[in-house]
């Protein structure tokens, strides 16, 4: 298979949904003439025009907003959200009116739509534009949150998620843009909800998201020069949760990493712990460790945010730590 981009697999999933129905189109801050704050949007302006290309104002309030009521209307919107810290300005518009609409008519609306941001540090950007706020989303009944970390998943899922007839809030880091990956040419879709086993293992299961579900599966083969087998989860998506998979591999390791780049209090990876705690506490053979970004504001300092953040080797010395206990 070719290997493209992480972006260009998220332009591609966006231009071949736009040629399969009309109904879909683009809106954003820069996502027409400049092509997105990072490249993802390049090349659709010149395709299909701008009516279904369309930059916005600086307000992602009207962007989400304005989504909602095309979704609601029959169309289709893929609106952009330049970063996921702006998504607090959006909150009413995606929490309170997208993702409640179908309940609260009866279900005789949807809500096709699908919010593109960008989260995570990496860049040293500082702390309003360096956030992972997913779980504060996870919480909102009606709302799904989808976190590609290969350019494979990230085009197969997207499509999938224009497709589907719910809000949902589509976060792609920052750092995984420029990241290549095989991405086939025929067109396929990854479902909703299914986890995937990037490494089997049977000593420790590593379960992240995102960008670090590829630090997990790196400190996967740095535990394994070592002759431990960790078995890696690349979750995909928080909301819907494949918790099956990640159960089924705790009752064969006895022991689980879970690692997110959210801050550390109230983080998504609090749901897992607590579900394995109750479907799965008789096959643990060593308490949970949690690897997550300290409680505090990302820091500018490229040092400050190494340190905050969790890295390959700290999800490893986690796995080392389980491993070294017993319940």
């Amino acid at each position: 298979m070719p290997e493209i981009m992480y972006r260009e697999a998220v332009r591609d999933a966006i231009a071949e949904e736009m040629r399969r129905d009309e109904r879909v189109f683009v809106m954003g801050e820069d996502v027409a003439i400049y092509g997105g704050a990072y490249g993802a949007t390049q090349g659709l302006l010149d395709e299909f025009g701008e009516e279904r290309v369309r930059d916005t104002a600086i307000s992602e309030a009207a962007i989400a907003g304005a989504a909602t009521g095309a979704a609601m209307c029959g169309m289709r919107p893929v609106a952009e959200i330049m970063y996921v810290d702006f998504m607090t300005i959006a909150m009413d518009q995606f929490v309170n009116q997208a993702a409640k609409n179908r309940y609260m008519f009866g279900g005789k609306t949807t809500v096709p739509m699908v919010l593109r941001t960008e989260g995570g540090a990496g860049r040293c950007i500082a702390a309003h534009h360096s956030q992972s706020l997913e779980s504060w989303f996870t919480h909102a009944p009606g709302v799904f949150v989808v976190m590609p970390a290969t350019p494979y998943d990230a085009k197969g899922l997207l499509k999938t998620c224009i497709r589907d007839d719910n809000p949902i809030l589509f976060i792609e880091h920052k750092m995984l843009y420029k990241e290549k990956g095989e991405v086939p040419d025929e067109e396929y879709l990854v479902p909703l909800g299914e986890a995937a086993v990037r490494r089997e293992g049977g000593d420790v299961t590593l379960v992240g998201y995102s960008r670090m579900a590829n630090r997990a599966e790196e400190a996967g083969a740095a535990l394994a020069e070592e002759g431990v087998e960790a078995e890696v989860i690349d979750l995909r998506c928080l909301r819907p949760l494949d918790i099956d998979c990640i159960l089924d591999s705790v009752r064969k390791t006895g022991r689980l990493v879970v690692c997110s780049e959210g801050y550390q209090e109230t983080n998504f990876v609090c749901e897992i712990v607590t579900r394995v705690q109750r479907f799965a506490f008789d096959y643990l053979d060593a308490p949970i460790e949690r690897v997550c970004s300290a409680n505090c504001p990302v820091p500018m300092s490229p040092v400050l945010e190494n340190e905050a953040v969790p890295t390959a080797e700290r999800i490893a010395a986690a796995a080392r730590r389980t491993l070294a206990r017993n319940v």
